[in-house]
């Protein structure tokens, strides 16, 4: 029980500084936009996509603890 405390202790209270797009994508993404083309639209909408499976996997998660749960009920 120490060993599980102490690793989320540590998951919290270490901070990393990171970047989300390297310089190469970021300087397509702003020069393509400025000049109407449609290259960051889909950069983000390819983001959006990717960020949603989390949410997907915790939302059936949680569906499942509750039906487990109500089963013992």
């Amino acid at each position: 029980m120490q060993k599980i405390k102490l690793f989320f202790l540590v998951f919290f209270l270490i901070n990393f500084s990171s970047h989300a797009q390297c310089a190469m994508c970021k300087a397509v993404a702003e020069s393509s936009q400025n000049s109407g083309s449609s290259i960051a639209n889909g950069l983000n909408t390819g983001i959006l996509y990717l960020m949603i499976f989390p949410y997907i996997l915790l939302l059936f998660g949680l569906i499942s603890l509750y039906f487990r749960n109500q089963k013992t009920n």
